[in-house]
């Protein structure tokens, strides 16, 4: 694996860094098995220049799945990740809101079989404690009102929303 300082941009205003952790291919032949082999797998995170804080993760990964009568398709997914509103909680400084998006992209031989996929998460925190005495597990079960949002095109994407990774999300409020 790689690890290195690549470049800076704005993420929200801020000016961030940005460090880029890209999987070798040795590790990625590891990973795969028949009939699935992943080609790149690539993550990305945004510091804020001025608090060192994280505002945002991207992780990337393009996956080829080669059938035997000779169909390839291949899927990018790709996560991002944002967060936003740190306040101090027992002396560390921990983001209270944050934003998901999560978008699967298929694409192979035949063009009219390219699909995308997107769901969106967003959250805020309004207390925080650690070690909490008496928890238990089912504290962690997610809220019944939990929706998600799928998007699902059956055609040939426009060729400026192909191989968009991050997406922009307000988490504010």
């Amino acid at each position: 694996m790689h690890f290195r300082c690549t470049r800076e941009k704005k993420v929200n205003g801020e000016d961030c860094f940005i460090l880029k952790l890209s999987t070798d291919p040795q590790t990625l032949r590891a990973k795969s098995e028949d009939p699935t082999e992943i080609i790149r797998h690539v993550l990305f995170r945004y510091f804020n220049q001025k608090t060192g804080f994280l505002v945002q993760v991207e992780d990337s990964r393009l996956t080829r799945i080669q059938f035997d009568k000779g169909d390839t398709i291949y899927w990018e997914t790709t996560i991002s990740l944002f967060l936003d509103d740190y306040k101090l909680v027992e002396g560390i400084m921990i983001a209270h809101s944050s934003c998901y998006v999560v978008t699967r992209f298929r694409f192979g031989e035949v063009v009219m079989s390219h699909t995308k996929i997107k769901m969106e998460e967003a959250w805020t925190t309004e207390e925080l404690a650690f070690n909490v005495p008496g928890l238990s597990i089912d504290c962690f079960i997610p809220p019944s009102d939990l929706k998600a949002v799928f998007i699902s095109e059956a055609c040939e994407l426009p060729q400026d929303e192909k191989g968009k990774s991050a997406v922009a999300c307000n988490t504010s409020g």
